[in-house]
């Protein structure tokens, strides 16, 4: 799986969950795929390294 289908798949859970709980544990999910999925474009466009400076 993608991380992009990852993204859709945690849209459509939130988009369909209730309880709030469990709303809070896709959202916070959810920002942490959308970070890294940044990380990888900005990696991939050369806008930044990922690897430590040392």
């Amino acid at each position: 799986m993608t991380i992009e289908q990852h993204i859709e798949e945690l849209r459509a859970e939130l988009n369909n969950t209730l309880d709030a709980v469990e709303r809070r544990e896709i959202e916070a999910e959810l920002q942490l795929a959308e970070a890294d999925l940044a990380v990888m474009l900005a990696e991939q466009d050369d806008v930044i390294e990922a690897e430590p400076p040392f």
